[in-house]
Formats: C-alpha cells, sequence, structure tokens
C-alpha cells in the first residue's frame, strides 16, 4: 500500500514517527509524501495542550474526508490522541481502521496488514513498555541532523501536564542502544544530533542508580561523522557540575542549553508542581553563563496560570527582562482535563493570558534584536540548511540555533554548497530573531 505518514507535535513524537516508517518500508509498503497519492494515512497524534489537540483532530476529520470519498482505503491514528480518547475516536469518526497507543507504535504494520478487517484493529501495550529500536528508522529531517530519544516517559507529575499518565514513568533507553542508533545515524550522514526526552538530564537514574547523561555525552562524542551534539529539554535543578564539565571539555558539543523554566513566581512555581525557586533558577543561569561564557540559554514559559496575579505576571517579565535569555517562548495556560491545575480555581479569562504572553514575547523581542545587532561583524559556524529558491542566498544555522524553534542565518554567496555542510560566516546585519551574513571562508570542513 502507498501510505502517508503526518507526525504533528513534537521531535520526540517524530523519532516515533520515523520508527514506524522504517518497519512500513521494510514491511514492503511504499512510503508517499502527499494525500493525492496515497491509499492509506497513518497521524501520528500530539494532544499536550489544547491548540495541538485542536490541530490532530481536525487532521483525523480531514482524512476521514478522504475515507469516507473512497480516495484512502486505510486510516489509522498513533501517539497521544490515540492514547488518551481511543474510545471516543473510534465512536465518533468510524472512518478510523486502527488506534495505537503510544508504546505500542511498533504493531504499525500489523495494523495496516490487517485493514479492512470487520473490527477496527486496536493495540495498547502498558505503558511502561519501551518499545524496542526496529533499526530501520526512516530519518526525515534531511538526513544532517538527527534526533536520538534518549527516554520516554516522565516522572516530575507537574500540575498542568498529561504526560505522565500518556506516557508512562521514566525510562531511560540503555546506552549501549543509543550508541548504536548513533553509529548507524552517523553513518547515514547525520552531522548534528539532537538529544531528546522528556526530560533529558536525569538520563539513567533509573538504570545505573545515577545521572548518565555526561557519561553518554562521552560515548556519543567518539563517534566519527558528528559534527555538533545538541542537548534539549534539560529541567534546571537537574542541570550538574558534571554536565556542565562534559560541555566544556568535549568540543563537539554545543554550547546550547535548552531549559523550560515555566515561570519565576515562588507561588506559581510551587502550584506548578516545579522544584526550583526564582533564587534558584538566577543562579543556574548565573553559574552556566560564569562556566560556559558563550552558551545560549533557551528557555519556554506559561502565561496565565491559575491564580496567577497581575503582580506574579509583572514579576516574570521583571525575570525575563534580567535574565536576557537568548531564545524563548510563551505559552498560554491550557488545563487538560484530569491535571490537578485543571481543578485550580481562579482559572484565567483566555483574552488575559494571551495579552501576558504577548506582553512576555515583545520583551524577549527587543532582548533577541539587541543580542542580533551585537553579533553583526562577528564570523560563526554555520550548517547549511538550503538554498532560497531562486537566488544565490542560503539558509544556515549556528550552534545557537537548534532546528524548527529558533532562527537562521541567511548567507549570501555565489559558491555551490550542500545541505550539511559546515561553512563560515561574517555577520552583516540582524533581524529581530534571524541574522544576515555572508561567507567569510568557503568551507570550515
Amino acid at each position: 500500500m502507498k501510505l502517508l505518514l503526518i507526525s504533528l507535535g513534537c521531535d520526540k513524537n517524530l523519532v516515533d514517527s520515523e520508527q514506524m516508517l522504517g518497519l512500513l518500508s521494510e514491511g514492503g509498503h511504499e512510503i508517499v509524501v502527499n494525500e493525492e497519492e496515497a491509499e492509506g494515512v497513518i497521524i501520528n497524534t500530539c494532544c499536550f495542550i489544547g491548540d495541538a489537540k485542536e490541530e490532530s483532530v481536525q487532521t483525523i476529520l480531514e482524512m476521514a474526508e478522504l475515507k469516507k470519498n473512497g480516495q484512502i482505503r486505510f486510516l489509522g491514528v498513533t501517539g497521544c490522541m490515540a492514547q488518551r480518547y481511543q474510545d471516543e475516536i473510534l465512536k465518533e469518526i468510524p472512518e478510523v481502521d486502527a488506534v495505537l497507543g503510544t508504546s505500542s507504535y511498533d504493531e504499525i504494520l500489523k495494523a495496516v496488514d490487517q485493514c479492512g478487517g470487520a473490527e477496527p484493529y486496536r493495540c495498547f501495550h502498558d505503558i511502561s513498555r519501551l518499545v524496542p529500536d526496529a533499526g530501520s528508522r526512516i530519518v526525515t529531517t534531511g538526513g544532517h541532523f538527527a534526533y536520538l530519544k534518549i527516554a520516554e516517559g516522565c516522572d516530575k507529575h507537574c500540575t498542568y501536564c498529561i504526560i505522565p499518565s500518556l506516557r508512562g514513568s521514566y525510562r531511560s533507553v540503555p546506552m549501549e542502544e543509543l550508541v548504536s542508533q548513533a553509529e548507524n545515524l552517523a553513518a547515514r550522514g547525520v552531522r548534528e544530533l539532537i538529544l531528546v526526552a522528556q526530560e533529558t538530564t536525569v538520563y539513567g537514574r533509573d538504570l545505573y542508580g545515577k545521572k548518565s547523561l555526561p557519561e553518554l555525552l562521552r560515548r556519543l562524542c567518539r563517534i566519527r561523522g558528528f559534527r555538533w551534539i545538541r542537548i534539549l529539554y534539560c529541567y534546571p535543578e537537574e542541570i550538574s557540575d558534571e554536565l556542565i564539565q562534559v560541555m566544556k571539555e568535549e568540543p563537539k558539543i554545543c554550547h546550547y542549553l535548552d531549559m523550560p523554566i515555566q515561570h519565576a513566581s515562588d507561588r506559581i512555581l510551587k502550584r506548578m508542581g516545579r522544584h526550583t525557586t526564582r533564587q534558584e533558577l538566577t543562579g543556574i543561569v548565573e553559574k552556566l553563563r560564569e562556566e560556559i561564557p558563550d552558551i545560549v540559554l533557551r528557555t519556554t514559559l506559561i502565561s496565565g496560570f491559575p491564580g496567577e496575579t497581575e503582580e506574579e505576571h509583572a514579576e516574570l517579565v521583571d525575570f525575563v527582562d534580567r535574565m536576557e535569555f537568548d531564545r524563548l517562548g510563551v505559552f498560554t495556560y491550557s488545563p487538560e482535563e484530569g491535571t490537578p491545575a485543571a481543578e485550580m480555581e481562579d482559572q484565567i479569562p483566555e483574552e488575559v493570558k494571551e495579552a501576558r504572553r504577548d506582553e512576555i514575547m515583545e520583551l524577549q523581542q527587543a532582548i533577541s534584536a539587541e543580542k542580533g545587532q551585537d553579533m553583526i561583524g562577528r564570523e560563526v559556524l554555520c550548517m547549511v540548511e538550503g538554498q532560497i529558491s531562486g537566488e544565490s542566498a542560503y539558509i544556515a544555522r549556528t550552534y545557537a540555533d537548534a532546528p524548527q524553534v529558533d532562527g537562521y542565518i541567511f548567507i549570501q554567496s555565489g559558491e555551490q554548497m550542500v545541505t550539511g555542510d559546515f561553512v563560515k560566516a561574517k555577520v552583516t546585519g540582524a533581524l529581530e530573531y534571524d541574522l544576515i551574513g555572508e561567507i567569510a571562508d568557503e568551507y570550515a570542513e
């Protein structure tokens, strides 16, 4: 069957999608990239916040119309929404042929091969199961960078988050298996390896009795082929001196940390079930910048958490102003059924949440623009992402920018460059979130 897989949500979900693609291809099915060619569609869904849930529902309904009209003959739903709403999906959308839970996506081949059965195929293994690596993953990010999911699930139980109920408790992937996966990716030409999990910083504690991310990083750095290794989803309170030391010592590790903090008011942090205070967050940021002066810090915040007062919002704005994060995103609080925060009193009106988010993002835009101006005249190492159609200009990223969430540098060059090449560029201009440059030294290999 010709199959289209639509992957929604986070990069961790994308890794699951890529594993499914590998299994399907190995099983004799043809993978296509548009619905016009497809005979079957699989949607790997997300329902982390309201907007993600809405996107998942809308996509399922659109594909159900194709099934109804006879354009496709198979419709499968996997991932977080399938895990959470399996009965509702099958009841409300009879066009769905299969639903697979978050720990059952390796059953996708069986689900497709049973297309046309009398009953929809459903499989929901225990969410504490760790899906084995099939070894046949198809990387969909262009081949020059790839994600390595080092763990599944989460033990933090923040009051606003449904992830533990959808993905289970924290389970680290054994180190040998991760090294093998990474070696395979490097052999296929991946130059940037990006470590992801619900939380990367506690990797290994369940398997080895201690936080083992530093050891994993050292082993990954020994693999030939990688130029950059990037770490995402680091909980601030779990960032150890050993991790900082490894980042300082290993040249392949990008001086970049994604460190979601969510808020800066001690009362709101406590209501969120977070394990830091404003003072501790300030100390962590200052320590990272002192130890690694060129480190780039990305964070995410939640605006309008239940009970957040104007004063607490102002405290968060002041914190953002003082800390001057290099990269920052803000989500409006989304009440998710089954979470403690959804039952809290003093829920904030949507328009207030949005106004507070916009105020923070306006401040961050000014901070980002100022940091961009400071870059003018500097030479930076960049990874080429592609050429702008019809122009002698290329899109690239520096170590300061993670793919698909941060900015780019647009480089003018008469030379032919290939996606995945590393080049040195001189920064000649700056926009709010992006840089403009020209080639300083043709190739930096």
